[in-house]
């Protein structure tokens, strides 16, 4: 890892707002200084910012195949908007090339794996090589992530992990959002405040949770991207000519 900061540093970056702890990021990492974006409302926040302060930043998503429309359309409004180039990483296998080697619909039957084959091994991929991450993730959101600190060692890449709206509320990211004319995805207008993928992403109903349409009826609540440890190797399905990879 490395570790071109001091616990102080991490600290002080608690008070910070983002806009100046993305700059002290920029400063001590780039070049090779990464945002994973998912194109939810914090990762257009932190995208407005990147741009406005033209920070040296690799901005790159998790494309699954498995997008919304709307996703897709906002990532070319945001392009024609900031000037910033969105770089999509994608998995090893297609859907097809996924089906034949773990089954139809794996995200129906093992959504951790499903996870862990289109967002998990892709995000890996994508910061080998970088010096540090920047994530739009916010204490408020899931339990997971109730701990999170602005500026962290992310274990699972052994890399510093820079999460400037760690303390911001959800209120506060609509207000910005709502002052600078942010783009964000259309869903949200229609009961979607969390968006993911198409087959594990629903409408949330009147007094739910924020994420309780993610991964709907079960108590999956992370894609595992922020999880302190990688998910191991996905297993093969077995057929009558044997493991198919």
């Amino acid at each position: 890892m490395d570790r071109a900061w001091t616990d102080a540093e991490a600290a002080q970056l608690e008070d910070l707002d983002a806009g100046a702890a993305l700059s002290w990021a920029a400063d001590r990492f780039a070049p090779g200084l990464a945002f994973a974006f998912g194109f939810g409302p914090e990762g257009c926040v932190l995208l407005d910012h990147i741009a406005r302060l033209r920070l040296p930043v690799d901005v790159f998503t998790l494309d699954t195949g498995l997008l919304f429309d709307e996703t897709r359309d906002l990532w070319h409004r945001l392009e024609e908007r900031y000037g910033v180039a969105i770089r999509a990483v994608r998995p090893e296998q297609d859907l097809a090339a996924q089906a034949r080697a773990h089954g139809e619909r794996l995200w129906e039957r093992d959504p951790d794996r499903c996870c862990a084959l289109r967002k998990v091994a892709p995000l890996a991929d994508a910061l080998a090589g970088q010096r540090a991450w920047i994530s739009a993730i916010r204490r408020q959101q899931t339990p997971e992530r109730a701990q999170v600190r602005v500026l962290e060692h992310d274990a699972a890449h052994d890399l510093p992990k820079l999460s400037p709206l760690a303390s911001w509320t959800r209120e506060q990211v609509w207000e910005y959002v709502l002052a600078n004319d942010v783009p964000v995805n259309a869903l949200h207008a229609r009961g979607y405040p969390s968006i993911g993928c198409t087959p594990c992403t629903s409408a949330v109903l009147a007094g739910e949770d924020e994420r309780a349409g993610r991964w709907r009826g079960r108590v999956k609540t992370e894609c595992g991207l922020h999880a302190a440890r990688r998910v191991p190797p996905a297993p093969l399905v077995s057929t009558s000519e044997g493991a198919v990879r």
